[in-house]
């Protein structure tokens, strides 16, 4: 008999991606007010100062704290944002090319008009212009564009029409 899983046993889906930020009430904002994201709760602070539980559980100081926000993003995406504060905290984003980097992307229905109302709000700053992909590879008709966030967290706006041509393989 041959064993079709792979992976971690009993793994459906991601639950969430997480992200900290530097101002959680200002990340809320511009998540909820600018990309229109539900907020579904907020907790903290999370610490505990007697035991070294931050740092078996999360890999922090273990006199970091933190307050943390959960929120969705369209029917099923869950974005979880925290706010640290510790005594050896690096106060530096990754570039996407270092270890660590990373861009969280957003589909639309049309990324110039995407990139129109984003060029209007304060903070944001998109990165060139959109661009088509039309070199006849895996994501051809791909049309994209990053920005970054107020605080300077890259992001992605993203337009892949159905029947990509990676998708007549998988």
């Amino acid at each position: 008999m041959v064993d079709r899983q792979r992976g971690i046993p009993g793994a459906r889906n991601v639950d969430h991606v997480a992200y900290t930020v530097p101002d959680l009430d200002q990340a809320v904002d511009f998540f909820v007010n600018v990309i229109g994201a539900e907020l579904l709760y907020r907790i903290g602070p999370v610490e505990d100062k007697t035991s070294d539980w931050m740092t078996r559980k999360l890999d922090v100081h273990r006199d970091a704290s933190t307050h943390i926000a959960m929120l969705r993003l369209g029917p099923v995406t869950n974005l979880e944002l925290f706010e640290y504060t510790s005594p050896d905290q690096r106060r530096v984003l990754p570039n996407n090319s270092d270890w660590g980097g990373h861009h969280l992307a957003i589909h639309v229905d049309d990324v110039d008009a995407a990139v129109e109302y984003l060029r209007k709000q304060p903070g944001v700053t998109v990165q060139g212009d959109p661009e088509t992909i039309e070199d006849g590879g895996p994501i051809h008709g791909d049309r994209w564009v990053y920005f970054q966030t107020p605080w300077g967290m890259q992001m992605e706006v993203l337009h892949m029409p159905k029947g990509m041509p990676y998708e007549q393989h998988t």
